[in-house]
């Protein structure tokens, strides 16, 4: 037997959705503004991933544009049935105030990484929605139902409803099968028929420190449900010691060995020093990510091997292991006809007229568009953090003629939350390198007045971050040889869902490369390489 180490996905990977093809197992995860949308993740032996596939890469699937912070995709629902997989996904538009406007779509691929369909609408009634295969041919979609009035708990219960696939829509009678426990926050519904009964495994107490993985049983499938004796099947929220917090958000596989695991979010505070355990709990710049548990069964009961919290360490299936061959330490020197699948965009697909690897070869060509305030274009390309210790370094050609232009590297959370190092121009200095930072909406030039003048013979310019846990800096270098640090220290907890607006936001930190023209001239900048490497 392997031993895995949790988690087995790191960084932003929330709400992992796991599904088995044979002695295929794949997990998806949501990427909220991120395009393209959804992250699937392939394993042989539920220890070693791989990114291969992000299915919603075309605008006729998914359109952000306009989307708030943190919208857009919440928790897909992966399945494998009648020979092809079945994908779920909500596209959430509104999140502040009463409303939660969110629409839910189902798309199909007969292969994990080939082109997926056109999408066919479900609802709106509620986000988190999946699809059950029963074992008699039909099918079934559950999601939770949003309630808006005033006085009243938004999350109303899981609302279930027949899908007929030849028709593509939902059909029939729609009835709340589960209002949950009085943990409330009801959500994330997943069924599963197993040994006679209908398993409806849901999260509830909110995803933050709270969050659980609340599961119950029926042999009818439209209730009453029964919860689980000694629920919650997971939680770290007794446990605020252990280094995985906020698990919850679940979904379970059995093996084709017959073995049984659940995949549920976590959450790894960086660690604090002398300060309080409990309040602040923590907070967690990688995002939310994706663990892994065995289980065993008593009384036709679920429980999670050695009690219902995260391990660091899980006995892995009996499989043999199988390693990918992968590079940790990677480097994107933009040299073939596709860009490297760790990098995203925000909201919408960035066409060849702002992100071009053909206008300059070997290089990533960005034309400048909107500010890193905006929610409609951002020519911004980007990765997650994965690691606590890792440097990011790229090189970069820009030559701007006013100071609405600017380029370079950028480490990101969200339209409010973000720090850059950029090239720009000065009146009295030419072209500059300049720091910006945006704290909760709060702007800042910590070099004002100290701005560094980029020599004139220096065709390109070297920029590095260097994150240590808690605290991170910027480097840059006119040889690629000779760096110098920037004496500003800037925070990671300040790049965490817990710390934007006291939280609630779901994604994580990224970094990546910008470029920005709000002169609306479009200047391009020309990207060498980007490599992303753990400490």
């Amino acid at each position: 037997m392997t031993t895995i180490q949790n988690p087995i996905l790191t960084g932003f990977n929330p709400d992992p959705s796991i599904c088995r093809a044979g002695e295929d197992y794949y997990i998806a995860v949501s990427t909220f503004e991120w395009f393209p949308g959804v992250g699937i993740y392939h394993s042989r032996d539920l220890k070693n991933w791989r990114l291969v596939s992000r299915p919603l890469n075309r605008l006729s699937q998914l359109n952000m544009m306009g989307n708030p912070d943190s919208g857009g995709i919440w928790a897909p629902d992966l399945s494998y049935h009648d020979g092809k997989f079945w994908l779920i996904y909500t596209d959430v538009k509104v999140t502040d105030g009463q409303w939660k406007d969110s629409h839910n779509y189902l798309v199909t691929c007969d292969t994990i990484d080939g082109e997926w369909s056109e999408p066919s609408y479900m609802n709106s009634s509620g986000f988190d929605p999946s699809l059950f295969h029963d074992d008699d041919g039909k099918k079934y979609f559950v999601n939770m139902v949003w309630d808006p009035r005033v006085g009243n708990h938004n999350f109303y219960g899981i609302v279930l409803q027949e899908y007929d696939p030849a028709q593509k829509k939902l059909v029939g009678k729609k009835e709340v099968i589960f209002k949950g426990t009085d943990v409330k926050l009801t959500e994330a519904p997943h069924l599963y028929k197993i040994n006679g009964y209908y398993y409806l495994l849901t999260a509830e107490g909110g995803t933050k420190y709270d969050h659980q993985a609340t599961i119950a049983r029926s042999k009818d499938l439209w209730g009453p449900y029964e919860v689980h004796p000694e629920n919650p099947l997971v939680t770290s929220m007794p446990y605020p010691r252990n280094p995985l917090q906020k698990a919850g958000h679940g979904s379970i596989v059995e093996t084709h060995t017959g073995e049984w695991f659940i995949t549920y979010l976590v959450g790894r505070p960086l660690p604090k020093e002398g300060e309080p355990l409990l309040d602040p709990r923590g907070f967690c710049p990688l995002g939310r990510e994706t663990a892994i548990s065995r289980l065993e069964w008593k009384n036709d009961w679920p429980y999670v091997v050695g009690g219902n919290q995260p391990s660091l360490e899980v006995e892995g299936p009996d499989i043999e292991e199988a390693k990918w061959e992968q590079n940790d330490n990677k480097k994107d020197d933009f040299d073939s006809e596709t860009i490297s699948i760790d990098f995203q965009t925000l909201r919408i697909p960035l066409g060849e007229e702002i992100a071009s690897l053909k206008e300059n070869p070997g290089h990533l060509r960005i034309h400048g568009r909107e500010s890193l305030t905006s929610k409609f274009t951002q020519a911004f390309v980007a990765r997650r953090w994965q690691h606590f210790t890792f440097t990011a370094e790229t090189k970069v050609k820009f030559n701007p003629e006013n100071f609405q232009q600017a380029a370079g590297l950028v480490n990101y959370y969200n339209t409010e939350n973000w720090t850059a190092l950029q090239i720009t121009w000065n009146e009295e200095k030419g072209r500059i390198l300049d720091l910006t930072t945006c704290d909760n909406f709060t702007f800042d030039q910590p070099l004002q007045g100290k701005e560094i003048v980029v020599p004139e013979n220096v065709e390109y310019v070297y920029f590095r971050v260097n994150v240590k846990t808690n605290v991170y800096t910027y480097s840059y270098s006119f040889d690629g040889t000779n760096w110098t640090e920037i004496p500003v220290e800037f925070y990671s907890y300040k790049l965490s869902d817990d710390y934007i607006r006291g939280g609630g936001f779901f994604t994580g930190a990224f970094v990546g490369m910008q470029c920005q023209d709000t002169s609306g001239e479009n200047i391009a900048a020309d990207f060498d390489y980007f490599v992303y490497k753990p400490e």
